[in-house]
């Protein structure tokens, strides 16, 4: 059952010019909950997304995180308290080995090693570390890939990277935004199997247009539309909802995906 209350946000808005992005967002999230967002392409997720994370400042309201005001920090601040997030599109160093990708992260992660980049890259980093990572690249599946150049990934293989780098920072709260994006049947097979393992573990925000395969998943669905979250409840009587029906697919599409 999900617990005290993680993550708010209170009258949120953002513009950017004359166009408002997010419109004045009152959201709320419980410790263990698994909820999800969606909306039409435009409708401010993202955005609130950035906001939520520490990567767009708001122009007015107020972001709450386990309790503090977290409005005025750092991307990388909330980061370290325990708030997460991946990306659209996938954020990894095709360069670099797998496990060296994690490694990277959690250095970048602890200020006490902030400026030790050869960590990364020698021997200096300790079997620990080493341990922690390859611990966390078998929970996402890809630990006998943690030798391969990240290049030689495949999409679906560096979906599972990018989130097992969000596990390697330890969070509280995990936010995925279109997780699924991109990838093909099996691919999303695979992700949802792992989203399915991670929700027993840690509290998750998804972004995702391929609502039928949220459903199963989230608890609770919350819609945004032109800014605004219009309305949020359980995922059935959400996606049966005429003014869900209507701002997302349109009043004569009944097509439960995009």
């Amino acid at each position: 059952m999900p617990g005290d209350m993680i993550l708010e946000s209170r009258e949120v808005s953002k513009s950017f010019g004359e166009l408002t992005a997010v419109d004045s967002v009152d959201y709320q999230l419980r410790e263990g909950e698994s909820a999800g967002i969606i909306g039409p392409n435009g409708a401010g997720k993202t955005t609130f997304f950035n906001i939520l994370t520490g990567l767009f400042p708001p122009n007015s309201g107020t972001i709450l995180f386990r309790g503090r005001n977290v409005t005025k920090m750092s991307a990388d601040q909330r980061v370290r308290m325990g708030m997460v997030r991946t990306f659209q599109l996938v954020s990894v160093f095709d360069t670099l080995p797998v496990l060296d990708n994690l490694i990277l992260a959690v250095v970048r992660a602890d200020t006490k090693n902030r400026n030790v980049i050869r960590f990364i890259l020698g021997s200096s980093h300790t079997s620990q570390m080493e341990k922690v990572c390859m611990d966390t690249l078998e929970m996402v599946g890809i630990a006998d890939k943690s030798r391969v150049l990240t290049s030689d990934l495949s999409y679906g293989d560096k979906r599972k990277l990018e989130i097992a780098l969000a596990l390697a920072l330890k969070p509280r709260v995990l936010l995925l935004d279109e997780p699924l994006a991109g990838l093909s049947d099996p691919e999303i097979a695979d992700i949802m199997e792992l989203m399915n393992s991670l929700k027993d573990r840690l509290t998750l925000v998804i972004i995702e247009h391929k609502i039928s395969q949220l459903t199963g998943l989230v608890s609770r669905l919350s819609v945004m539309h032109e800014g605004r979250l219009i309305t949020e409840g359980d995922p059935d009587d959400i996606l049966r909802d005429p003014v869900v029906r209507r701002v997302y697919w349109g009043e004569d599409d009944s097509s439960d995906d995009t």
